[in-house]
């Protein structure tokens, strides 16, 4: 054995700048390495400086160079022949063009400044009861020419359309992939398996050559991505994104996926990262066994939120302690299908459905949606039967087969007006089905107004109009928009729609309701049998009392997935109050009316609420408890 003295702190990896210098480390089990350093304006190499066996610590080598000037130059690593880019590295200033096939030497890295200007910037750290996520990929958000922005494609384009996001509701964007990754192989590297995603937890080891449009592969995870930027500072734009939705109140979600090579202690390294320098609010983990509880439990992140498909909360927080703010949430395909089958009309769904519009895990968060970059868009789930993949070039072998959904009578594009109402009235229901529902709602970019991906469900190399975002479809479905927006503003004005915790079905605090109850035909009875697809849903306001707003108003959700008329009973209300109509999905009762539906319509939704006043007209009603025949 030899002696061995530590020359240089190698952590942080990759290259940071010192007050006399610049400081390297790289990892090799490969001695013959070293540094190349490139005139930032020529790129021509200007200095080959090889590591020494006294700067290796274990399998890190680490070199202090003075005499740089960080603004003039940028560095690539060398093994034996081969050039290296840093997977660690903060900037790469030579921007090349999305879906341009690069080289090693295109990922030449130069070196992160503490410029920048934060001002007043705070994290919002929204709870998750009063949270609407927005899942979307930073390119395709407004690239298509119809999104009117001077920045298409890019995280200043996000930017400009934040008074839009704000104004259907949005308080948490989800960004696919944003850190660099090639969505080209690089040159040198050929054909390669690149694993993508058909959906979380899900992946599969395809050969790829073309275009990676996702970007679910090993990234260069330190670095926002160059092509996504307007102008030659990625790191800066980012940063001004963060700070405008921040300054709006709303928070900046990034996927991240790691496959099974990345180093488990790295990834912890890697949220700290952006957290610090990026004042990003959260992650969503992606990949395989990742350490999901280990990460949820490190205290730097106790309020940055992150989203995996399981947590072990028990692990995660002492079993007596209550979290002020949960910040760990589940993010999986659970309510995804349960509540597609019954959106289209599966029969033993009631139940299922049910519980998963009520349902939050004890101490975490619960991330529900219908749709997501995976999957038919929400205007697709009630047009197709079938995936219509054709156009990714593998015979429409690729992606899910089954994906709960149907086509209303016709598949894909038709002029029968009957089939076009169908539709619209069920992705109404949909988004019912979503904004209603308990725990935190997400929902896939452009799915607000009926946005179409032409049937493809697994668009992951489509970098054109199947999947950018067709803003004409807000004057197009104007009325699904409006509709969109009642729903976030009605489930906002009713904090008991959206409870810190699962409502439980119970009078605990001896009002004489439940804070949630079910009702059939006749009220107080409800039934689950596998041709039941109707049901009432009856929310007690008093049990909303969280400090946000006092709301103490009755609602009443009827829904009937049914394709035929089906009768609920309605729960008798206190003395001095009566039912009215909210809303409803069946156009022909869509205006606000006091007039009872004994008989609620096929394939559809509607929502009553307690207003001041004397039954006149009343409907089917019963007292609380009260089986049997219903009073009228």
């Amino acid at each position: 054995m030899t002696e061995k003295i530590l020359q240089n702190n190698p952590h942080p990896l990759g290259a940071h700048i010192e007050s006399n210098g610049i400081r390297f480390s790289f990892v090799s089990r490969n001695a013959s390495c070293g540094i190349l350093l490139y005139d930032r304006k020529t790129g021509r190499l200007q200095k080959k400086i090889p590591f020494a066996d006294v700067d290796r610590i274990g399998n890190i080598y680490c070199k202090k160079v003075e005499g740089i000037d960080p603004e003039s130059c940028t560095y690539l690593f060398f093994q034996e022949d081969k050039i290296v880019p840093d997977e660690r590295a903060r900037v790469f200033p030579v921007k090349v063009t999305y879906g341009k096939a690069r080289n090693g030497e295109d990922f030449k890295a130069g070196f992160l400044t503490n410029g920048f200007d934060w001002g007043e910037d705070r994290f919002p750290r929204i709870p998750y009861d009063r949270a609407l996520g927005y899942c979307m990929h930073v390119r395709g958000f407004t690239k298509h020419a119809s999104s009117n922005v001077k920045y298409k494609g890019t995280f200043a384009g996000i930017t400009e359309k934040i008074p839009y996001l704000k104004g259907i509701g949005i308080t948490t964007i989800e960004l696919q992939p944003a850190y660099e990754f090639t969505e080209i192989p690089l040159k040198e590297e050929g054909a390669q398996n690149i694993p993508y995603m058909m959906e979380p937890g899900l992946l599969e080891n395809v050969c790829r050559t073309k275009l990676n449009y996702w970007g679910y592969k090993k990234g260069y995870y330190y670095a926002p991505k160059a092509a996504y930027a307007a102008g030659a500072d990625a790191a800066s734009e980012f940063k001004e994104m963060v700070r405008a939705l921040h300054a709006d109140h709303m928070e900046v979600v990034m996927q991240f996926y790691f496959p099974r090579e990345v180093n488990h202690s790295e990834i912890l390294e890697i949220l700290r990262f952006w957290v610090l320098e990026y004042h990003v609010d959260g992650f969503h983990l992606l990949g395989e066994n990742l350490p999901a509880d280990m990460l949820a439990t490190d205290d730097f992140l106790a309020d940055t939120k992150l989203w995996y498909h399981q947590f072990h909360t028990d692990v995660i927080y002492k079993r007596e302690e209550q979290p002020c703010y949960p910040h760990v949430a589940e993010y999986n395909d659970a309510w995804y299908y349960e509540m597609r089958r019954f959106l289209k009309g599966d029969g033993n769904m009631l139940a299922s459905a049910l519980y998963q519009m009520r349902h939050i895990p004890e101490k975490s968060g619960h991330i529900h949606y219908l749709t997501n970059y995976y999957g038919l868009t929400l205007a697709d789930m009630v047009s197709f039967d079938q995936k219509h993949n054709e156009a990714n070039g593998e015979d429409n072998r690729d992606g899910a087969d089954y994906n709960g959904s149907w086509n209303c009578g016709e598949e894909g594009p038709t002029r029968r007006q009957s089939v076009k109402k169908l539709r619209v009235k069920q992705m109404k229901n949909a988004m019912c089905m979503l904004l209603l529902s308990q725990s935190t709602p997400l929902i896939f970019m452009g799915d607000e107004f009926g946005n179409s991906q032409k049937g493809n469900n697994n668009p992951y190399c489509q970098d054109n109009a199947i999947t950018w975002l067709d803003w004409s479809g807000t004057k197009k479905n104007a009325g699904l928009l409006e509709f969109w927006k009642m729903l976030v503003r009605f489930r906002h004005e009713h904090p008991i729609l959206r409870p810190a915790r699962e409502l439980r079905l119970m009078d605990y605090i001896a009002c004489g309701y439940p804070d949630l109850s079910y009702h059939g035909q006749n009220a107080w009875s409800p039934r689950m049998e596998e041709n039941h697809r109707h049901v009432g849903l009856l929310f007690c306001g008093k049990y909303a009392r969280n400090g946000e707003c006092h709301d103490e108003s009755f609602l009443y959700l009827a829904i009937n997935m049914h394709w035929e008329n089906r009768e609920l009973a309605m729960p008798k209300l206190p003395k001095g109050l009566k039912w009215e109509m909210a809303f409803c999905t069946e156009a022909a009762r869509e205006e606000r009316s006091a007039a009872f539906l004994k008989n609620i319509s096929p394939r559809s939704m509607v929502m009553y609420i307690s207003v001041p006043g004397n039954e006149t007209e009343q409907p089917a009603v019963t007292e609380p408890g009260a089986e049997g025949m219903k009073k009228g």
